[in-house]
């Protein structure tokens, strides 16, 4: 696959000291977990409810029971593994090239990958913690739980310490991205339509002198503006220009 598009972004990243990934669903639907949109229509819920509107602050609190309900059934993937593009990112890391990758994905698969500079914008669904007593949780530790899970110490509900709409960023996770972003030298975007907000439009804080890299099944709003759009398999791409970049 050397086709001319790889091998400029394998030079690219030769070239850089600061790599930043900026990553969405599309980064694992390889491990088998499908974005919002495709995970909704396999589930058959309560009719007339848009992802956004079950995943949203309010129906958790006003319904907890079909919001937890449709959480365990579409958000949770524990037996899920990282894929070509997560090994990959770890490995540019390990090397000292990347330095940060931002996700909007809340799996956890680029830890497990072995990604240590990660910032997760919406959060992680390995993560819970009580709303009442705020003791926190792991995803095993809720998962053997009744659907709706109970604090076991204050009996207070457990939630996903995932940001849902309705709720804003965490404004640490969000300065460090910007941080990281504002400072790269090569910036890597794939797997996402950059359609979601605020999230989206991080990406504008790149410096003028910073390359933007878009890796993409279809098109995104973004195209114009980036230095290179690759519209093939993220794992098979980054995979290739890494190893091409270390020749």
């Amino acid at each position: 696959m050397h086709n001319q598009s790889i091998q400029q972004l394998a030079q690219w990243i030769h070239q850089a000291n600061e790599i930043v990934f900026f990553g969405g669903a599309g980064v694992s639907t390889a491990s088998g977990i499908p974005d919002f949109r495709s995970a909704h229509g396999i589930y058959a819920g309560p009719h007339g409810k848009t992802y956004e509107e079950m995943l949203s602050h309010d129906y958790m609190l006003l319904h907890p029971e079909a919001f937890w309900d449709f959480y365990r059934n579409v958000m949770l993937y524990p037996d899920a593994q990282p894929n070509a593009a997560h090994d990959a990112l770890a490995a540019m890391e390990a090397a000292g090239k990347l330095t940060s990758v931002v996700t909007q994905n809340i799996d956890g698969l680029h830890q497990t990958a072995g990604s240590q500079k990660v910032q997760e914008l919406h959060g992680s669904v390995h993560r819970n913690y009580c709303m009442g007593c705020g003791k926190r949780f792991s995803l095993p530790e809720i998962l053997p739980m009744d659907n709706v899970p109970h604090c076991p110490h204050c009996g207070d509900v457990i939630r996903p310490d995932v940001v849902l709409y309705g709720e804003p960023l965490d404004d640490d996770v969000t300065a460090a991205a910007l941080r990281a972003i504002r400072t790269c030298d090569l910036l890597i975007v794939g797997g996402t339509s950059l359609v979601v907000y605020p999230a989206a439009g991080m990406i504008q804080y790149r410096r003028a002198r910073c390359n933007l890299v878009l890796i993409n099944r279809d098109d995104t709003a973004y195209d114009r503006q980036a230095e290179l759009v690759i519209h093939q398999d993220i794992g098979e791409v980054l995979t290739e220009a890494w190893k091409l970049a270390q020749e």
